[in-house]
C-alpha cells in the first residue's frame, strides 16, 4: 500500500509546537518531578462551582447555547461591569472557549495579512503564533530588563500599518502589573491614531502590591477579556469573556457560530456562581507564594519582583535559559526557558502555582545551582 504524503498548508510552517508543551513530554519521562513550569493553580474548583454545573448537567443544561452565551450568564457579566466600570450602555458580551478562544476569534476578525499587531517582550506565547495563523505580522516592543511597558517605545513602534496594540496585565511571563499612568500613557498613544488595544486580563484577581486597573477603565476602543480558568481553577471547562467595541464583538460572534459555536452549557450554567465566589483566600496564598520566590531568588538571581498572576521571570546565571533550564532538568526541577516567551534567551519562568512544599524544595534547587 503507497503512502500518500500530505501537503500542510503554508501558515502551519509559522506556528511551532509550544517549547511549554516541549518542557511537559520531557516531565511525562521524569519520575516525580520538582514542577514549576505548568501554568494552572494548584488549588482545585470551589464546591459551590462544581455544585452548579453537576446540578446545571442533571437539569439538562447539556445543550448547545446561543452562539454569544446565555442570556443569563451575559446579564451577570453586564452588571459586574456596571459595578466595576459604571457601564450602564447596551453593549455586547460574549461568551469564549477560554480567553483564547476569545484571542483566536479576535486575530482572525481583526488582522489582514501584513497587518502589523503590537505586543510587549516578553509576551505569552500564544499571541506570535495567533498573529501569523491570521497572516499579520507581529511587532514586538522591547520590555527589558524590568518589563515595564515604556508609552514611548509603543509610540515608536506604531505604522500605518499598525493593527492593533495588545496588553497583559498582570503579564504571563513577566509577573509584571501595569499601573494606571501607564496605561494611561499608552492609552494617549493608542488614542492618536484610534488603534484598537486588546486588554488580556486573565490575570486580573491575582494582584498583590496595588489595585489592579483595567485599560477598559481610561481607554473607550478597548478589547477586553477575561476568563474563569486561572482566578476559579477552571481551566478544563474552557470558558472567557469579552466586551469592547461593538462591530467587532458582533463579527467574532459570527466567526466563533462557525467555529466554536459556543462555550460549554453547563459551565455557562455555573459562571454567575463563580463570579460571585470569594478568592481571597487563594489569591493572598498565593501572595504567599510570590514572597517565598522573591526571597530564595530575588538578590541571588537579580530577578525584578512580580507584581501579580503566578509567575517570576529569572534571569538565567551565565546568561544562557537553555543551558540553565537543562541543568535544572537534570536536577528533576522543571521550568521554560525564556526563549519560548521572548526574542531572548537570558530568563526562564517559573510557576509558583504549587504546593508550598514542592516550591520550597524546587527552589532550593535553583538557588544551589546559581
Amino acid at each position: 500500500m503507497t503512502r500518500t504524503s500530505h501537503s500542510i498548508a503554508d501558515r502551519m510552517a509559522l506556528i511551532d509546537a509550544s517549547g511549554i508543551r516541549k518542557v511537559f513530554d520531557l516531565a511525562a519521562k521524569m519520575t516525580d518531578p520538582i514542577n514549576l513550569s505548568i501554568g494552572q493553580p494548584d488549588f482545585d474548583v470551589p464546591e459551590a462551582i462544581k455544585a452548579q454545573a453537576v446540578e446545571a448537567i442533571g437539569r439538562g443544561h447539556n445543550k448547545y447555547t446561543q452562539t454569544q452565551g446565555t442570556a443569563d450568564l451575559r446579564q451577570t457579566l453586564a452588571e459586574a461591569c456596571r459595578d466595576e466600570f459604571g457601564w450602564d450602555d447596551d453593549r455586547l458580551y460574549l461568551v469564549t472557549s477560554g480567553v483564547s478562544g476569545a484571542l483566536v476569534l479576535a486575530m482572525l476578525t481583526m488582522v489582514n495579512p501584513g497587518q502589523e499587531v503590537i505586543f510587549a517582550d516578553p509576551y505569552f506565547v500564544m499571541y506570535s503564533h495567533l498573529v501569523h495563523l491570521a497572516g499579520g505580522k507581529c511587532v514586538m516592543v522591547d520590555t527589558y530588563p524590568d518589563f515595564r511597558p515604556d508609552a514611548q517605545k509603543f509610540a515608536d513602534a506604531i505604522t500605518d500599518n499598525t493593527r492593533m496594540i495588545v496588553l497583559n496585565s498582570p503579564s504571563n511571563p513577566t509577573g509584571c502589573v501595569q499601573t494606571e499612568a501607564e496605561l494611561r500613557a499608552i492609552a494617549e498613544v493608542a488614542a492618536e491614531k484610534d488603534i484598537l488595544v486588546i486588554s488580556d486580563e486573565i490575570y486580573n484577581l491575582f494582584c498583590y502590591d496595588q489595585p489592579f486597573v483595567s485599560m477598559a477603565s481610561i481607554y473607550e476602543n478597548t478589547l477586553l477579556f477575561r476568563g474563569f480558568s486561572k482566578s476559579y481553577a477552571m481551566t478544563g471547562w474552557r470558558m472567557g469573556w469579552c466586551t469592547g467595541p461593538r462591530e467587532v464583538i458582533e463579527k467574532m460572534t459570527v466567526l466563533q457560530q462557525y467555529s466554536f459555536v459556543c462555550a460549554p452549557s453547563m459551565v455557562q450554567a455555573a459562571g454567575a456562581t463563580a463570579l460571585a465566589t470569594d478568592m481571597s483566600e487563594q489569591v493572598a496564598a498565593y501572595k504567599r507564594k510570590r514572597d517565598m520566590v522573591v526571597d530564595a531568588l530575588g538578590e541571588k538571581f537579580g530577578m525584578v519582583a512580580p507584581g501579580g498572576a503566578f509567575y517570576a521571570f529569572v534571569p538565567a546565571p551565565g546568561g544562557n535559559a537553555t543551558e540553565f533550564v537543562k541543568k535544572a532538568i537534570d536536577n528533576n526541577v522543571l521550568i521554560i526557558p525564556g526563549s519560548v516567551f521572548s526574542s531572548r534567551d537570558t530568563h526562564f519562568r517559573i510557576s509558583y502555582a504549587t504546593t508550598d512544599e514542592k516550591l520550597a524544595e524546587g527552589l532550593d534547587i535553583l538557588a544551589s545551582l546559581a
